[in-house]
């Protein structure tokens, strides 16, 4: 018998962290945060609290089905702290238990470790490559398969049983021209669907959608469409994006560079991500500056202000997050925001009330500022119900336990999956926070 327990993510966007049991050997696959959760509250600080402060708020999952057992692995799909934001604070319940990803997702992982006030944690940590099979017991063995996503080295997680193999989907989309170059590995998935997969947990996050979800290069087109075109004249050009969507800024630096202006990244989570993907090199960083200390950051920003038209401002802030630059600087801190200056969102709204409020308020004061916006030049990291529908073709899965999503998205699966000719309750599972799946046969 295989026995998945839906830690969490299973009512929310968020907070990810799931389990797999087999004959009493468990690999836990990735430990996130509910960042809203996080931010509700004015006085968290999330690095000084303990796991059991914050499963109280609901900002981690609650892992305490898993007390008592075997656990012989952690596996991370990629570096969003929605997957991988909790391990400080969870790992520690798995002393010496060995944590896997690939190289970016493992040295974003370290990086979170590395600012935890409250706990130590002991954990090795392993690179691992594409196509490895890490033998982690004698029945269980974990594999990486490349996808793409909003994020680089994204993988499916792959957990091979006696019984088939479990394949882990959260989050990704299957994005033919990424501007980056990954690819989907559809030659080794098409072979784990022939070799037999047990069951299928997937994000469903977008699967309302029904379309497939458009390339990067889409959204490569619609920056360039806006911002290199002849006549241009803006003065102030300020882009706001997430700091782990390094394709995105790659294009950003990019488009600067072809309009003769300097790119300059602003903000502590911006430098973040970039100086990993530059150490992997991931990422050219040619013309670009990059500042984060709040001294450098006014300084900085000063000398911007004097000669908008050098420069093309990113930043962090596009969901109006307290204490992000663009944030501060539509309440008239930093840099004199005005008519001369135009804002553009390349991200969509994170689709929690929180966000949307956030968002809200942060765009009337851009408004009543009299900036010019520009928003959704865009597209998601997150597959759409066409993706969904080749995926299942694809690999074929016995069973599927729809994931990453609010109840209504996981029923949103469910309802395609029976399209697909799967039956609620028969081989399709819709789960809740903290319950489990048994899957027997």
């Amino acid at each position: 018998m295989i026995t998945i327990y839906t830690i969490g993510g299973y009512e929310e966007v968020g907070k990810n962290m799931t389990a797999i049991e087999y004959e009493g050997e468990v690999v836990i696959i990735d430990m996130g945060i509910r960042l809203d959760r996080v931010l509700i509250h004015e006085d968290v600080n999330f690095q000084r609290m303990s796991s059991r402060e914050l499963r109280k708020i609901g900002a981690i999952p609650d892992d305490t089905s898993l007390k008592n057992k075997k656990v012989v692995a952690i596996a991370f799909s990629h570096g969003h702290l929605d997957h991988i934001g909790a391990v400080a604070k969870l790992a520690p319940h798995y002393p010496n238990v060995p944590i896997y990803g690939t190289p970016y997702t493992i040295k974003l992982t370290k990086n979170e470790v590395k600012s935890e006030q409250y706990f130590e944690v002991t954990n090795p940590m392993y690179e691992t490559n594409y196509g490895e099979i890490v033998q982690v017991s004698e029945n269980l063995a974990i594999e990486f398969v490349q996808i793409t996503h909003s994020i680089p080295q994204t993988s499916f997680v792959v957990v091979h049983t006696p019984e088939g193999a479990i394949v882990y989907a959260c989050d990704f989309k299957f994005d033919n021209n990424n501007p980056m170059g990954e690819r989907p590995d559809y030659k080794r998935l098409k072979e784990i669907g022939q070799e037999g997969v047990k069951v299928l947990i997937a994000e469903s996050t977008r699967v309302a959608q029904e379309t497939k979800t458009p390339s990067e290069a889409v959204a490569k087109m619609l920056l360039e469409d806006f911002f290199l075109y002849e006549g241009m004249d803006e003065k102030g050009l300020i882009a706001t994006t997430f700091a782990s969507h390094i394709a995105r800024l790659q294009e950003l630096i990019d488009i600067a560079n072809k309009m003769g202006r300097q790119a300059i990244l602003v903000g502590r989570s911006l430098a973040k991500y970039t100086g990993i993907a530059k150490q992997l090199g991931l990422i050219k960083m040619k013309g670009s500056k990059v500042v984060r200390s709040p001294n450098a950051v006014q300084k900085t920003l000063r000398e911007v202000a004097q000669a908008k038209e050098n420069y093309l401002l990113i930043v962090t802030g596009h969901q109006g997050e307290p204490g992000a630059v663009l944030t501060r600087m539509a309440n008239g801190e930093l840099y004199n925001l005005g008519k001369e200056d135009t804002v553009v969102f390349s991200a969509g709204v994170i689709p929690n009330p929180l966000n949307i409020a956030q968002r809200y308020a942060l765009e009337t004061k851009l408004r009543m500022r009299g900036v010019r916006m520009i928003k959704d030049l865009h597209v998601s990291g997150h597959a759409s119900r066409e993706d969904h529908r080749y995926l299942i073709k694809l690999l074929n899965p016995e069973n599927i336990v729809p994931a990453h999503g609010e109840f209504r998205m996981l029923t949103h699966y469910a309802e395609m999956a029976e399209e697909e000719g799967y039956l609620i309750g028969k081989d399709v599972f819709v789960s809740r926070n903290e319950y489990k799946v048994e899957i027997t046969g």
